[in-house]
C-alpha cells in the first residue's frame, strides 16, 4: 500500500541559478537520503542544538534563521527543486556552515535518518492545509506524526507550527494535545522572521498562528 503523502510533487520552472546550485552546490550542502542514522556530531563538525525544518519552501526563512543563531546546527528537509535551489544558493552567499539540506520525503527523513532525542527544535512553517474534508488524511500533522516527533526532540525540546488557516491551527492543537509527551510552550526554539508567503497573507486578512508545543518527559512518549 502506497504511503499518504503530505504534499504533491509540482512541475514548477527551475531558474538556470537554482539549477546550477542544484548541480553544483548539492554536492557540498546537500545530505544524501540513506536509510542509517546521520551523525550530527561528525556532519556539522561540533556538538550544537540540532533544529529540523520540515519544508523549507524557497529558505528565505530557513536561512535567516541558521544565521541568526550560528550557535545551532539546521537540517531542511523539502522535495521541491526549484526551492532547494534557492536555499543552496542562499547558503553559498551567505557562508552558512550550521546548515544543510536533504532532498526526501520528510517522514522518511526524520524516521530513518534522525536518531531518536537529537532535535532541539522540529519547525513547521506554513504546511499545506488541505482544506477539502476529503483531504484531510494528507495533512503533515496527524497523530502518528506527533508520535514521531515525540521520538526525535530530546526533553525540552519545541515543535513550533506556524499557519495562516484557523481550521488547521486547530486541528494541530488537538492533535498534540492528545500526544502525552507535549504540553503548550510559551514561545519557540528561535524568533521566527516574517516570510513573503505571510506577507501576503496578511494582506488578504488571514490570521497567522504560531504554535509551539514542549516536548517533556524522559523517554519516548511518556511524561
Amino acid at each position: 500500500m502506497k504511503p499518504v503523502r503530505s504534499y504533491v510533487l509540482r512541475q514548477g520552472r527551475t531558474t538556470p541559478a537554482q539549477g546550477r546550485a542544484l548541480h553544483t552546490l548539492y554536492p557540498r550542502y546537500g545530505i544524501a537520503y540513506e536509510e542509517r542514522l546521520l551523525d550530527p556530531t561528525v556532519l556539522f563538525g561540533r556538538r550544537a542544538p540540532l533544529v529540523v525544518e520540515v519544508g523549507s519552501g524557497m529558505g528565505e526563512t530557513t536561512a535567516a534563521i541558521a544565521a541568526a543563531r550560528p550557535d545551532a546546527d539546521f537540517i531542511a528537509i523539502e522535495v521541491h527543486g526549484p526551492g532547494i535551489g534557492s536555499l543552496l544558493n542562499r547558503i553559498a552567499a551567505q557562508d552558512l556552515k550550521n546548515l544543510r539540506v536533504v532532498r526526501h520525503d520528510a517522514i522518511e527523513v526524520l524516521e530513518r535518518m534522525l536518531p531518536d532525542g537529537a532535535l532541539a527544535a522540529l519547525h513547521i512553517f506554513f504546511p499545506d492545509p488541505w482544506p477539502k474534508k476529503r483531504h484531510h488524511k494528507r495533512r503533515l500533522v496527524q497523530p502518528a506524526f506527533a508520535t514521531l516527533a515525540a521520538r526525535k526532540l530530546a526533553p525540552g525540546g519545541i515543535v513550533h507550527v506556524a499557519t495562516d488557516w484557523d481550521e488547521y491551527a486547530r486541528w494541530i492543537e488537538e492533535v498534540f494535545q492528545a500526544q502525552p509527551a507535549f504540553a503548550p510552550a510559551a514561545a519557540g526554539f528561535v524568533a521566527r522572521p516574517q516570510t513573503k508567503f505571510e506577507a501576503r497573507g496578511r494582506r488578504l486578512g488571514h490570521v497567522i498562528r504560531d504554535l509551539y508545543f514542549r516536548r517533556e518527559g524522559t523517554a519516548s512518549g511518556d511524561r
